[in-house]
């Protein structure tokens, strides 16, 4: 038995055969038998089995594993109230399945990462193991320091953009969006994105900036971006229009703090349709203009709100909206109607007066010690003039008209919309932008990311989806708890380390069983909106 090889004129392709000689009786001639086994590979020249000869020389493989229920083998007790309060959050927020439809061969690792990190508040990824052993999870193994490197680097940029679009679209168009950026500092020098910038808590290490997109009614996250360390939150709004594009979103509804306003945000907000409030400065000329013709009207009853213990007024607008038209090479330019809402608060005067106290003697002592900030150096220019000579030496002196007129504008703010005309719908729409401040903490503080300490762009950008996700679910709970007023008896910690008492027994051939749950945990599952466990599990 030999090899033949043949060549198809019309592919090129090289085929090899198995040439068995035989004696032909009835032809009483030499005749030969050939099974293809192959084609020949063009450049090493080895020879590719076919499937079918593959299958007859190779033993075959294991069917693959029915989905369903995994077999019980051993006989353990693990805990489980907790993570199965997160197992039932991510089927209401669908964050399972688009996990699922995103990272099919992974979501259960990010959900099971993402668990341990809410649970094991401030302890380290390394901790894993031990966590692993004693609870419930959806991944069900233990993820060893090289695995868990190997799974933030496996989540790519498609299936995390694939991940905001399937989440956004839940509750597109529900609600207004706030959105809002914070600094992360790192000790890492090879992260291409850590630069020196404004860093909003004082750290001097260099830093990277993230973006959070938050629902202001339902207070749950579902869009983040990392941005280089010294990219101003100004820079941020036409990128973010962009993304919006790409991810399919349109007719957003954006609160934005006064950090991102500038004409050409506002222009660029209205080109892609997108409703918006923003806070404005008072020093801007036409809201100066405006807040003199009404500040007399402002402190009147009238404009009143009880609740918030403000006054408010609106005044519709005419934006000068501007849009340069490459395809034409011109600038359109036309009027967009828009609402001032001006707003003086006495509780915020007060404040803003003994702080402003504070800073101007903060600034008098940089001056008098030779010691300025750069971040402070218009500020020292605008309330501080200062002389030097060889026998008086250094003198500051303040300028009285500049602080003076600074005192005018204390308690007083403003807000710009497209849409809402009604200021105190407004105002309590703007507020709403403080919970995406408040859950800055989560990931920094309670989710360990307060320094970063991986040193590579891979992990990083793995890394901080999978707090994203465990954001998601620490949001809806504390949202919840909120809504039910739980937190006039409970801590975050104290409730998730009471559902987390909950234990499962399992044994081979008896399934598993829930163990012991009280009337006061079945009522705490319930507000917070899930469902208690049954006391027999057939699987999980």
């Amino acid at each position: 038995m030999g090899l033949v090889y043949q060549t198809n004129k019309q592919t090129g392709i090289t085929y090899a055969y198995e040439n068995e000689a035989y004696w032909d009786k009835g032809k009483k001639q030499s005749r030969a038998r050939r099974k293809l086994i192959g084609k020949v590979d063009p450049k090493t020249g080895e020879i590719i089995p076919t499937r079918r000869y593959k299958k007859r020389s190779e033993p075959m493989e294991a069917p693959p594993a029915k989905p369903g229920p995994v077999p019980i083998t051993t006989m353990k007790r693990c805990f489980y109230g907790a993570t199965y309060l997160f197992d039932q959050i991510g089927k209401v927020l669908g964050v399972t399945e688009d996990l699922k439809a995103c990272f099919p061969d992974t979501y259960k690792q990010i959900l099971s990462v993402a668990y341990f990190l809410i649970l094991e508040e401030n302890n380290p990824l390394s901790r894993f193991l031990h966590w692993q052993k004693y609870h419930i999870h959806p991944y069900g193994e233990d993820l060893p320091s090289q695995r868990s490197s190997d799974l933030f680097q496996s989540i790519e940029e498609a299936g995390r953009m694939m991940f905001f679009r399937k989440q956004g679209k839940r509750r597109l168009e529900k609600e207004y969006w706030a959105f809002d950026t914070t600094s992360i500092s790192s000790y890492s020098e090879a992260l291409e994105q850590v630069k020196k910038g404004n860093n909003k808590e004082h750290d001097r290490l260099p830093q990277l900036n993230l973006a959070l997109l938050f629902g202001e009614e339902s207070g749950l996250p579902f869009y983040y971006r990392k941005l280089a360390g010294n990219i101003a939150d100004v820079a941020t709004i036409r990128e973010l229009m962009e993304e919006f594009d790409v991810m399919g979103y349109k007719q957003i509804k954006l609160v934005l703090d006064r950090g991102f306003y500038s004409q050409k945000n506002i222009n660029a907000l209205f080109t892609h349709h997108q409703k918006f409030i923003v806070g404005t400065r008072l020093n801007l000329t036409y809201v100066n203009g405006l807040l003199e013709e009404e500040r007399e009207n402002l402190n009147l009853w009238t404009h009143l709100q009880g609740q918030f213990g403000v006054y408010g007024l609106c005044r519709p607008i005419e934006w000068e909206y501007e849009q340069f038209r490459p395809y034409k090479g011109d600038t359109l330019k036309e009027k967009r109607r828009a609402y001032l809402l001006l707003f003086y608060n006495p509780e915020k005067a007060a404040k803003d007066q003994i702080e402003m106290n504070e800073h101007l003697t903060q600034l008098q002592n940089d001056l008098l010690a030779g010691k300025q900030r750069d971040d402070y150096r218009k500020e020292y220019d605008t309330y501080f003039t200062v002389t030097e000579t060889p026998k008086r030496g250094r003198k500051v002196e303040p300028k009285q008209e500049a602080m003076r007129e600074a005192a005018r504008n204390y308690g007083y703010f403003a807000l710009l919309s497209n849409e809402v005309k009604g200021p105190f719908e407004a105002l309590s729409l703007y507020r709403s932008k403080d919970i995406v401040e408040k859950a800055f903490g989560n990931p920094k503080e309670r989710l360990n990311f307060r320094r970063m300490q991986v040193s590579s762009e891979l992990s990083l950008n793995g890394k901080l989806f999978v707090e994203f996700v465990a954001l998601i679910f620490l949001s809806y709970v504390k949202k919840k708890m909120q809504d039910a007023k739980l937190f006039e008896k409970w801590t975050l910690q104290g409730l998730l380390d009471e559902m987390d008492s909950i234990e499962l027994f399992e044994a081979p051939g008896h399934g598993r069983i829930l163990g012991e749950i009280t009337k006061k945990q079945e009522q705490l599952y319930r507000d917070l909106g899930v469902n208690p466990p049954s006391l027999y599990i057939s699987g999980r």
